[in-house]
């Protein structure tokens, strides 16, 4: 199943915004989403009315990518304000990490539109198509999803707000006690109600008490969207052997791991080995590099060490790994020639195809056999062959996929 963008519903609603009303030329994005899933984009980065990123296409080097994004005025930002404080179950999401549903549709009433309209995204990008935009351009388009999926707080930096300073204006508005705040409280400002939570072994026990075998028992009910950790309230103590952000970043990390499971999509990832595990949570923050960064250093790795095995993680899980690192074997010659006339009748015919054991090269593209019969498809980037596909049970399903330089290679 292909990799869908946007799994909160302002993450969807960014994706619908960018392919219904952004006014985008619709030629380009399809070819955007196939460059997006196969992480084409990388150095991604959100700021005051602007994304940048770079993207590879199939010429050698990067394209750099500028998405520039509408900002708002002091008369807009005002209304914003007045549109949030103004309902409590809005500036509680927003301290949750999360966006209401009803945000959006309450700040159009106001004249302002969250989400991307008509003129609001300029795409510019270093490569010769004229499109706008172009696939490149594209792909960055919707990876934003995967950003405001994280933190929804993106969207207001786009408009021109950090987090900070949009929160120092909400506690400004809710204490001036304006006409927009909530009238039922007796003070005249929102009241935000506190979730006390629950006993995860009471939750955990309710759970296997209403298994699919006991027909009696209610529905089991998978939410929307995975549950956002409450911030620590106040700094761990000085030798504590964790931080309040590191400690945020992993209870998100079980969240999303056990909404996951809900769903059918995923497991607890609990078997998994630190490396395996590294890879994992690499994957989840590929294309947000100081997050990214950040783990790589947390983790006493290269960044480009722990890219190449995020991507692969992302491609094929531990069977990935394994693959990345296994060395060559000699499949039956009957198997590699099949294969290699397969890819050849694929490709134009001055294309240089050569076999090697289990391995087959075109230049910058490599397709790999392992020893249960699926092909891994593998591209050359910075002197390194890194997996850039899922696996196929034939190897010319892999070629068509954006393909590199065919030239001759090593």
């Amino acid at each position: 199943m292909a990799r869908q963008f946007g799994h909160t519903w302002w993450g969807r609603a960014w994706v619908d915004a960018l392919e219904n009303r952004a006014r985008l030329d619709p030629n380009r994005l399809p070819r955007g989403r196939t460059y997006a899933r196969y992480d084409r984009v990388s150095s991604l980065h959100l700021a005051r009315g602007e994304i940048t990123a770079k993207v590879r296409g199939n010429r050698p080097g990067a394209y750099r990518v500028v998405v520039r994004v509408h900002t708002y005025g002091d008369a807009e930002w005002k209304r914003v304000v007045e549109t949030v404080a103004g309902r409590a179950a809005h500036a509680a999401a927003l301290l949750d990490g999360e966006l209401d549903p009803s945000i959006a549709d309450d700040a159009a009433a106001s004249g302002v539109d969250l989400l991307p309209g008509p003129g609001d995204l300029q795409p510019r990008c270093s490569c010769p198509d004229w499109a706008d935009p172009c696939k490149h351009a594209a792909a960055v388009c919707y990876l934003v999803a995967d950003v405001l999926d994280a933190d929804p707080f993106a969207l207001f930096e786009l408009r021109g707000r950090s987090r900070n300073s949009l929160m120092a204006e909400l506690r400004a508005e809710r204490r001036s006690g304006s006409e927009h705040q909530n009238p039922a409280s007796s003070s005249g400002a929102a009241t935000i109600a506190i979730d006390d939570g629950e006993v995860a072994r009471d939750v955990w026990s309710a759970w296997q008490q209403s298994g699919p075998a006991d027909v009696d028992a209610p529905t089991r009910v998978v939410p929307a969207r995975p549950g956002v950790p409450a911030s620590w309230p106040t700094d761990p103590p000085d030798d504590a052997p964790f931080t309040a952000t590191g400690l945020q970043s992993l209870a998100g990390d079980a969240a999303q791991r056990a909404w996951m499971q809900l769903r059918g999509e995923g497991t607890a990832a609990l078997d998994l080995d630190a490396h395996a595990d590294l890879a994992r949570r690499g994957a989840e923050l590929l294309g947000k590099t100081p997050a990214f960064a950040a783990l790589a250093r947390t983790a006493g790795v290269k960044p480009v060490d722990l890219a190449r095995r995020s991507i692969a993680w992302r491609h094929g899980g531990t069977e990935a790994l394994t693959m990345l690192d296994a060395p060559t074997w000699r499949p039956p010659d009957a198997t590699m020639a099949n294969a290699r006339e397969a890819v050849a009748a694929a490709l134009p015919d001055s294309a240089r195809v050569t076999v090697r054991s289990n391995r087959i090269t075109v230049g910058t593209l490599q397709l790999r056999l392992d020893e249960a019969g699926c092909w891994w498809r593998f591209e050359k980037r910075r002197g390194r062959w890194e997996i850039s596909a899922q696996p196929a049970d034939d190897a010319d399903d892999l070629i068509d996929i954006g393909t590199p330089d065919r030239g001759n290679g090593s």
